[in-house]
């Protein structure tokens, strides 16, 4: 991300640790966590979406992560839902990620709430502004997730990050706006779950995918 994790932008772990070394997006860890050990396992076709400070993504195609030319795929966050909206971070206007993301709260309630999770306080408490203000930002993750079912059609979409700790108040809404924008081919519609891992999928992802090389590397040496 442009000017957000600076020091590690093109930083080479590779060659500061001296070892073979592999840099996965947090994203793309925290979906073989849950494919490998969690929410989708035995899945072969799942999108996985962090909701927190911004919106990261990861795909899974035929059962493996799909990263696409210049490993760039799945930066979801950054898809278009409203091209009137100013642009983001990566400059694309009205980002699925400036539309939930934490990053633009203040921004989407005119400086009322300073976090979603004091919006979350008031809408549950029965304040009509936030109500507006969630489901409105709920209305428009549902319209991303119909986009990305039109387009990769996966039998799964995982949430995770701390937005999704909304629980019921996140899920509820969105599968009713589900219902209205998603494209149910012969009546199948995509299955819409919670992420098991929470905070912990990104570690547990990234060991998990450590030790599938581990065995890769010794099945290999194995052989000569």
């Amino acid at each position: 991300m442009p000017g957000r994790m600076q020091g590690l932008e093109n930083f080479a772990w590779k060659e500061f640790l001296q070892k073979p070394t592999y840099v996965l997006n947090d994203a793309v860890a925290a979906l073989i966590a849950e494919t490998t050990l969690g929410a989708a396992k035995n899945k072969r076709h799942v999108v996985l979406l962090t909701l927190g400070t911004g919106v990261g993504g990861a795909i899974l195609i035929d059962g493996k992560p799909y990263l696409g030319a210049f490993s760039k795929a799945g930066h979801i966050g950054h898809m278009v839902i409203n091209d009137e909206q100013e642009c983001d971070v990566t400059g694309m206007p009205g980002s699925l990620e400036d539309c939930i993301g934490n990053c633009t709260i203040e921004k989407r309630s005119r400086g009322r709430f300073s976090s979603t999770h004091d919006l979350l306080i008031a809408y549950k408490n029965g304040d009509a502004f936030a109500r507006d203000v969630w489901l409105k930002s709920v209305r428009q993750l549902a319209i991303g997730i119909a986009s990305i079912t039109n387009i990769l059609s996966p039998e799964m979409i995982v949430l995770g990050g701390g937005i999704a700790e909304a629980d019921e108040m996140l899920f509820e809404p969105l599968s009713e706006f589900l219902t209205q924008f998603e494209w149910r081919t012969g009546g199948n519609k995509v299955q819409l779950v919670k992420a098991v891992f929470g905070d912990l999928a990104g570690t547990i992802g990234a060991a998990s995918f450590a030790m599938s090389q581990a065995k890769i590397k010794t099945k290999y040496d194995d052989s000569y």
